[in-house]
């Protein structure tokens, strides 16, 4: 369990190289470490065998690809043993990118990536209000995300 497991020095600082740039060469990595490029090698694939690291990815820019509208939802279940149903038919809309179960008012927060408000609006009374458990939502949208970061490691 990722948890439980020590990251030492050298782990924080391969840690802080590849997630500035998940795509650096593992010898640049080992260069700026001054270790060998197979002990960088062992040290990631640890580092992703405990848990420490999710996984790599390419990340699109919404704006980019013809989405323009990103819109935060607190969702309001009708009972809460309903969770997993509605989470199941969340997970069926491609435009929801995140879901999250939280304490406080909303049962499951979401996040949602729409072409325009208008295409917000048909996902809105569509897709998300018919979906049985749902008693109610509310929705905050995004003007601009000021800053999105990895967590540092100490």
């Amino acid at each position: 369990m990722a948890s439980e497991f020590y990251i030492d020095d050298l782990d924080k600082k391969i840690l802080a190289l590849i997630t500035k740039n998940a795509r650096v060469p593992y010898l640049e990595v080992a260069r700026e470490c001054k270790v060998s490029g197979a002990a960088i090698h062992q040290r990631i694939q640890r580092l992703i065998n405990t848990g420490v690291i999710k996984g790599s990815e390419f990340i699109l820019n919404p704006d980019a690809v013809g989405y323009h509208t990103c819109a935060y939802m607190g969702i309001f279940l009708k009972k809460a043993s309903l969770f997993d149903k509605v989470v199941s038919m969340l997970e069926q809309i491609p435009e929801i990118v995140e879901c999250h179960y939280t304490t406080g008012q909303y049962a499951v927060f979401i996040k949602i990536y729409a072409k325009s408000n208008k295409h917000l609006k048909e996902i809105l009374h569509d897709k998300l209000q018919s979906i049985p458990g749902i008693a109610s939502t509310e929705t905050i949208i995004s003007l601009d995300e000021s800053f999105k970061r990895q967590l540092p490691v100490e």
